[in-house]
């Protein structure tokens, strides 16, 4: 039988992935490609996740691919047909995006160990969700001796210099702007309003970031002293000894899921079956509850404790009560012109 150019080139790619990591099989063709957003959660999945994927399957070889939800469908999308991603992580508005575009399997409900263990709003079949994100207010108690209690707060003149948000590429920052609409008369389908808003905090602004971890940094950095935030990356960053603070504004903190979705024509499709699956186990999910990672639990098996408990919510069922959980159907219909809009008019 004559060797054809493609399995020659198949073969090629096989034995050069081997040589690279040692611990690839020739049954794994390349390594399984899990899609992990920047800062907190490369850290978490990076010291969580991997190590208990590695021991479900018999030390398989991953490596993190980190960013944003928007560039995973990019990349996924510009090779399909054989796409360098098997797992992708996303927010409600991208993941509507990339189930939309047929980027993503149907996760296979009837294998999984975890799935009917889910509360309901996190069992989703396209992808189900592994993990809630909770935006609120972040403050440096060192140089805010009042804590902020409203969004509004952001716009008090004596933060002038000081405000940090990011662009609207990421769900925290779309998020926020429309929670600033809805307090200005707006709404999911019409952020004229946060527009108007935030052109006015434009001379307080410290920094535009690009993504939720690189606003974390800014704390970090002392270049800002109060900012919209996600819970999880503020604790990581009080965890390593960072003046930082997290607090629920009164209009409520908004709530995300955060699903993960087996990418379509993965290579790796069984691989990144169990590498889910390992994510929505209560041993997994309850690591990643405790300190520094702070990641709110889905699995409603997993008893809510410390911090996350005290400041956020007692169980998943409160959760899902207690918080702003936004359209996000909608919020897809004007969010590309959105993007645009504020890349010209507040990111320059």
């Amino acid at each position: 039988m004559s060797l054809t150019r493609r399995s020659l080139l198949g073969s090629a790619l096989t034995l050069a992935a081997m040589e690279l990591f040692p611990g690839l099989s020739e049954a794994q063709a390349r390594p399984l490609v899990y899609a992990v957003f920047t800062g907190s959660w490369e850290v978490a999945a990076k010291d969580v996740v991997v190590p208990a994927f590695r021991k479900a399957s018999d030390n398989a070889t991953i490596v993190l691919d980190p960013m944003l939800s928007m560039d995973q469908i990019a990349k996924v999308r510009a090779s399909s047909a054989n796409p360098s991603i098997d797992v992708m992580l996303h927010d409600p508005g991208p993941a509507l995006v990339a189930i939309g575009q047929g980027l993503v399997e149907a996760y296979p409900v009837d294998r999984s160990k975890y799935y009917s263990h889910l509360i309901p709003a996190a069992q989703e079949p396209m992808g189900p969700a592994g993990f809630f994100q909770v935006v609120g207010l972040t403050y440096n108690p060192e140089t805010v001796k009042t804590p902020p209690t409203s969004w509004a707060d952001l716009w008090n003149p004596a933060y002038k210099g000081r405000v940090g948000i990011t662009n609207l590429n990421s769900t925290l920052g779309t998020g926020f702007m429309v929670e600033i609409a809805k307090m200005h008369g707006g709404s999911e389908s019409n952020i004229e309003p946060a527009f108007q808003q935030i052109a006015a905090l434009k001379p307080s602004l410290a920094a535009v970031a690009a993504n939720p971890g690189a606003l974390a940094s800014l704390y970090q950095q002392g270049q800002i002293d109060v900012s919209p935030g996600n819970f999880n990356a503020i604790q990581i960053l009080k965890a390593q000894g960072v003046p930082v603070e997290f607090v629920a504004p009164k209009e409520g903190a908004i709530a995300f899921k955060t699903t993960m979705h087996i990418t379509k024509n993965s290579p790796n499709a069984a691989l990144a079956f169990k590498l889910i699956e390992v994510a929505l186990s209560p041993e997994v999910q309850t690591k990643l509850m405790e300190a520094p990672y702070l990641i709110v639990p889905t699995n409603a098996d997993v008893k809510m404790t410390g911090e996350i408990a005290k400041v956020l919510a007692k169980d998943q069922d409160d959760l899902t009560k207690k918080f702003v959980f936004q359209d996000w159907k909608t919020i897809n219909q004007g969010r590309a012109g959105w993007i645009d809009r504020f890349n010209r008019e507040i990111s320059t």
